[in-house]
């Protein structure tokens, strides 16, 4: 719940910024969700998510230096460093030489204890395009090296993507890691038991080491980490060591991967992990609301996402509860057929198994929210950020 009377007024500076990601969340990922709550309710309409009853919004164009329709990491660059680059380029400029500096290291720089965070591997394109620059954004091994050398304080989720390389034949990064002043950890009660000694961490949450993301909502098993719970380690571990304030990016990674397979139960259920993990940044603005920023919004839209795909008829969004698995999980031979039935019940259609060019949803509340109004272009974000913060982008 958020306190109505705790907004934030206009002029007070953001000494703690939380900056959500749910890649591939647009408004009718949203919208669906909202619908399926109250579905599940017993009510038709809408059931508001953490976010979506912030009191400022706006609507934000992602396109990309090359094409309309962009990638995550031209995309993270962009409301990371705050220029357009090509899509599957990582904090390097158009030119493919000049490298971009992102926000989360002009704040380190002003003093912030900066973390990044995804249900997601960490050297994925979103967190990566916070601390790392290449030209390409499948270059996992070189990125990953960039993260100890960030100096950033925490990074938390899924385990590093190609540890070893791609050949399986170069030193572990996680080793790495570990030998360049980060303690690595691994689950909720190591990091929750962490030393008041140790000044930087990267903490892993994913069960398996074989699988570098989070277990995906609809398949989680009970005691498996989620986005939330990495949040609130986030938070408790900056919180203990800051003097001038936080700055966190955290990213619902799967979001996009449920709608990438035109999956509407996994996307739903990822949405609402997502709206969790910003009710913890929530009760922490209830806390420090003259203080506290906290912004929600998505890297592109992915899927095409429709709803009364059925001609107007009466929909039953509950009916997605029917989907026991996602499609990847489901029986390889019928999942696809399993996932489209539940998803013609539930009267949601999709148009693409790709990204769209549509405008994406920014919510906004606490200490410079107002900024965040309108339609402005991705690239805004961070000038936004250090404008709420008190300082020249």
């Amino acid at each position: 719940m958020i306190c109505s009377a705790c907004f934030a007024q206009d002029g007070k500076k953001a000494k703690y910024i939380f900056l959500f990601v749910g890649d591939g969340m647009g408004i009718a990922h949203v919208t669906l969700t909202e619908a399926y709550l109250a579905d599940k309710a017993g009510k038709t309409g809408s059931e508001y998510l953490s976010f979506s009853k912030f009191p400022y919004t706006g609507f934000v164009t992602t396109y990309s230096a090359s094409h309309f329709t962009t990638c995550s990491s031209a995309s993270g660059t962009a409301f990371s460093t705050g220029y357009k680059t090509k899509n599957h380029m990582l904090g390097i400029a158009p030119d493919s030489i000049t490298k971009l500096k992102s926000v989360s290291y002009k704040l380190k720089e002003k003093g912030f204890k900066i973390g990044v965070s995804s249900n997601v591997a960490v050297n994925h394109a979103t967190p990566a395009a916070f601390y790392a620059n290449n030209i390409s954004r499948t270059a996992y091994y070189e990125i990953g090296l960039q993260l100890w050398q960030s100096g950033f304080d925490f990074f938390g989720g899924g385990s590093f993507m190609q540890d070893k390389g791609k050949a399986k034949d170069m030193q572990s990064l996680e080793e790495i890691t570990g030998n360049n002043g980060y303690a690595v950890t691994r689950g909720v009660k190591e990091i929750n038991d962490i030393s008041a000694n140790v000044s930087k961490v990267v903490a892993f949450f994913n069960e398996n080491d074989e699988i570098q993301n989070l277990s995906y909502s609809i398949n989680r098993k009970q005691g498996e980490a989620k986005l939330s719970d990495i949040l609130e380690a986030e938070i408790k571990f900056l919180k203990a060591r800051e003097d001038r304030g936080f700055f966190i990016m955290a990213e619902g990674g799967i979001i996009d991967w449920c709608a990438h397979d035109n999956d509407a139960a996994g996307t739903v259920k990822e949405v609402i992990d997502l709206s969790e993990a910003v009710q913890v940044a929530v009760d922490f603005y209830n806390e420090h609301p003259d203080e506290t920023l906290i912004i929600v919004t998505a890297d592109h839209e992915t899927g095409g996402i429709t709803l009364a795909r059925t001609g107007g008829g009466k929909q039953g969004f509950a009916s997605l509860d029917g989907q026991a698995a996602s499609v990847g999980v489901l029986d390889k031979e019928n999942g696809r057929a399993i996932c489209d039935s539940i998803n013609n019940a539930a009267g949601v259609g999709f148009s693409t198994k790709g990204h769209t060019g549509i405008v994406v949803p920014l919510y906004a509340i606490g200490a410079g929210a107002e900024l965040f109004t309108g339609k402005f272009d991705n690239t805004d974000i961070p000038r936004k950020i250090m404008k709420a913060a008190g300082f020249e982008f």
